[in-house]
C-alpha cells in the first residue's frame, strides 16, 4: 500500500492537472485570458522576438501580435529606452529561459499541425500550460521528499493537502501557473533539498546546483536574491561559537562558495547583457515609475486588508507561521534561516508600492514562499497529531479553510463574485460563502457601506430630474424619464456640482439613488462614470465616495440603482453631488436624489 504522503501528492497533482485542463480552456483563447496573457506575455516575449521574428530591439511585430492575440488590453510588455530608442522588456528574462525548451517543442510542431508558427497560437499556449502543470507536480514531489524524512508521513501529507487545497497556491499552480510564483515555488523546494544535503556532505556538484538555482530565481525576480540567505544561514544560530564555526567551515570550503557564487552570477548576467545589447546601458530600471517604500512598507494592507490581504485570503497559513515555534525544537538547523528569510521576504514583498501586484486572489507575490513555510507547517502538523484535542479543533479549521479557498478560486474565475484587488470589507461580508448575490452589491466595492437595517426619519435632501437641461448639449436623448436626462460622454465629461447644506447630527446615513444607462460595458476601474458624493467642511473634503454605476449596468438597459454612505462624525457643513465621466461610453442619468435617515 502506498504511503499517505505519496497518496496526498498524487491527489494534489491530479487535482491541479484537472483544474488546469478542465473548466477553463485558456490555451485556445485569443485575449488577456489566455495562458500567455497579461504578465506572462511579458515574461515570454523574449522567445518569439529572438527565435521567430529575430527582432528583440525594435519589436516591429508587436502591433500584429496585439491585433491577432491581444495578450494585454494595451501593449505594456516593453517600453522605449530614452537613450537608444529601442524597446526594453519590462520583465527580466528568467521565465523566458525556463519556458525555452517547451517553446521550442511547440514551435517545431505548430506548422505541421496546421497552426501559425507565430509564438501565440494554441500549440504554444498548450506547451506553456503543460510546462506549468509539470513544474507544479515536480515542486510538490520535491517538497514531499524534503519533508517526509524530517516530519513523517502524515505531517507531510497534511502539509501538501493544506497548501494545495487551503491556500492561493492552487490558483497560481492550476490556473495562473505560467506566472513566476509556481515555478519559483519549485525552485525553493529544490533549494531546501540541496542545502541540507550540502552541509551533510559538501561537494562541488551541490555547490554548483545551489548557485544555479539561486541565480535562476534572481533572474526570474530580482528580489529572489533573498533565497541566498537560506544556504548561507542554514544551521547557523545567533551565538558567537556558532558564527565562528561557520566562518571556519567557509574557510575550509571557500572554493565551493566561490563556485556557487560565480555560477549564480553567470546565470544572472544574462540580464545586463540583454540590457546592454538593446539599450547600451548595463543596468536599466525597467519598472520605470514603480518602486519601493522601504521606510513605509504596506505590511498591514498586504497581510490583513480586505482588498487583498495575504492571511485574510489564505488563513490556513496562520498555522504555518505558528509552526515556527514547533520547528525550533524539531528542526533547529532550519529554524533561524527560514525565519529570517520569511521576515525579510514579507517585508520586501510589501515594501513594493504596487503592493496589490496588479490584483490577485490574495497575495500572489507570497506564493513561492509557501515552499519555505511548508517546513513550519509540517512541524505544526507533527505537533498537532500528538495532541488529540488540538488536532480536532484544527481539523475543523482546516476543513473550513480549504472550503473557503476552493470557494474563492471558483468565484475568482467562474462564479464572478470575487473582484480581485478591489474588494472591500462590506462587499467581502456580503458575498462570503454565497454563490449568488444581486449584481447591485458590486456598488459596495466603492462605498464600503452596507445598510441592512430599517431607515428612520427618512427625508430627501436633494433631487434632480435634469429637465432644466432641455435644449442644451448636456441633455441626453432619448430621455430615461421625462423629457431630458443628464448626458455624459467624451465631449461632456462632467455635470455641474450640486451643493446641499447639511451638518452632523441631522442624519446618520445618506442614500444615493439614480436611474442610469450606458451605451457599452466598461470593466476597468477608474474609467467608469462616477456618481460622486462629498461631505465637506468649507473647501476641505471630510469624506468622499465615488460610486461607479457601470459595475452594474448592462449596455442600453436603464436601471435604477441605489447605494448608502455613513455620514462622518467629523464636522461638515455641506454635501456636494457631481457626476464625472472618464471612459468611452455614453452614459445617461435621470431622477437622481440624495436622502438622509437614521438607523
Amino acid at each position: 500500500m502506498k504511503s499517505p504522503s505519496w497518496l496526498a501528492w498524487l491527489f494534489c497533482s491530479l487535482f491541479i492537472a484537472t483544474i488546469a485542463f478542465g473548466p477553463l480552456p485558456r490555451w485556445n483563447t485569443k485575449d488577456s485570458g489566455a495562458v500567455i496573457g497579461w504578465d506572462v506575455s511579458g515574461y515570454y516575449l523574449y522567445l518569439p522576438a529572438i527565435f521567430i521574428h529575430h527582432d528583440i530591439r525594435d519589436l516591429q511585430f508587436k502591433d500584429q501580435m496585439m491585433r491577432d492575440y491581444a495578450p494585454t488590453p494595451d501593449f505594456q510588455q516593453a517600453f522605449r529606452h530614452p537613450g537608444s530608442g529601442h524597446y526594453v522588456m519590462k520583465y527580466s528574462a528568467g521565465m523566458a529561459v525556463q519556458y525555452l525548451p517547451f517553446f521550442l517543442v511547440a514551435h517545431a510542431v505548430a506548422a505541421p499541425l496546421g497552426y501559425p508558427a507565430d509564438g501565440f497560437s494554441p500549440p504554444y499556449q498548450l506547451a506553456i500550460l503543460g510546462a506549468s502543470v509539470l513544474m507544479a507536480i515536480l515542486g510538490l514531489a520535491l517538497l514531499r521528499r524534503a519533508l517526509r524524512p524530517r516530519f513523517g508521513e502524515w505531517p507531510t501529507a497534511l502539509t501538501l493537502l493544506g497548501i494545495v487545497l487551503g491556500t492561493n497556491y492552487l490558483d497560481y499552480s492550476a490556473i495562473g501557473g505560467a506566472m513566476t510564483h509556481n515555478w519559483l515555488f519549485t525552485w525553493y523546494a529544490a533549494l531546501l533539498l540541496l542545502t541540507p544535503a550540502f552541509y551533510r556532505q559538501p561537494s562541488r556538484g551541490r555547490a554548483l546546483a545551489i548557485g544555479s538555482v539561486v541565480g535562476l530565481m534572481a533572474l526570474t525576480r530580482p528580489t529572489e536574491l533573498l533565497a541566498g540567505l537560506i544556504p548561507l544561514l542554514w544551521g547557523l544560530r545567533p551565538t558567537g561559537p556558532a558564527v565562528r564555526e561557520r566562518l571556519a567551515f567557509w574557510r575550509q570550503h571557500w572554493g565551493l562558495l566561490l563556485a556557487a557564487g560565480l555560477t549564480g552570477a553567470a546565470i544572472l548576467s544574462i540580464q545586463p547583457l540583454y540590457w546592454h545589447y538593446v539599450s547600451g546601458d548595463w543596468i536599466v530600471y525597467s519598472y520605470q515609475q514603480q518602486g519601493f517604500s522601504w521606510l513605509r512598507p504596506h505590511l498591514w494592507d498586504g497581510i490583513f486588508s480586505f482588498k487583498s490581504g495575504w492571511l485574510l485570503y489564505s488563513p490556513l497559513l496562520v498555522v504555518a507561521l505558528l509552526g515556527f515555534i514547533a520547528l525550533r525544537r524539531q528542526q533547529p538547523a532550519a529554524f533561524w534561516p527560514l525565519l529570517v528569510f520569511i521576515v525579510l521576504f514579507t517585508y520586501v514583498t510589501f515594501a513594493w508600492d504596487e503592493w496589490l501586484y496588479g490584483g490577485s486572489l490574495g497575495q500572489r507575490a507570497m506564493v513561492q514562499s509557501y515552499a519555505v513555510l511548508a517546513w513550519p507547517f509540517a512541524a505544526a502538523h507533527q505537533w498537532l497529531l500528538a495532541r488529540r484535542p488540538w488536532l480536532l479543533a484544527y481539523a475543523g479549521f482546516a476543513v473550513l479553510g480549504c472550503y473557503y479557498n476552493l470557494w474563492l478560486t471558483y468565484q475568482a474565475h467562474l462564479g464572478g463574485l470575487l473582484v480581485a484587488g478591489q474588494m472591500t470589507r462590506a462587499y467581502w461580508w456580503r458575498i462570503l460563502g454565497r454563490y449568488d448575490v444581486p449584481l447591485e452589491a458590486r456598488l459596495l466595492l466603492d462605498t464600503n457601506y452596507d445598510f441592512t437595517g430599517t431607515p428612520r426619519n427618512y427625508r430627501v435632501l436633494w433631487k434632480q430630474d435634469f429637465e432644466s437641461l432641455a435644449g442644451s448639449a448636456d441633455c441626453g436623448l432619448p430621455a430615461l424619464r421625462g423629457n431630458c436626462s443628464l448626458l455624459l460622454d467624451v465631449a461632456h465629461p462632467s455635470s455641474a456640482e450640486f451643493d446641499i447644506p447639511a451638518r452632523p447630527g441631522q442624519f446618520r446615513w445618506v442614500q444615493g439613488r439614480a436611474v442610469a444607462s450606458t451605451s457599452q460595458a466598461e470593466w476597468i476601474e477608474g474609467k467608469m462614470t462616477q456618481f460622486v458624493v462629498r461631505f465637506c467642511q468649507g473647501p476641505r473634503v471630510v469624506r468622499e465616495r465615488t460610486v461607479q454605476f457601470q459595475r452594474v449596468l448592462q449596455p442600453n438597459v436603464p436601471q435604477e440603482l441605489q447605494f448608502y454612505i455613513k455620514a462622518p462624525r467629523a464636522e461638515f457643513d455641506h454635501v456636494t453631488v457631481a457626476f464625472r465621466h472618464y471612459g468611452q461610453a455614453t452614459v445617461r442619468f435621470d431622477d437622481a436624489q440624495l436622502a438622509g435617515f437614521d438607523e
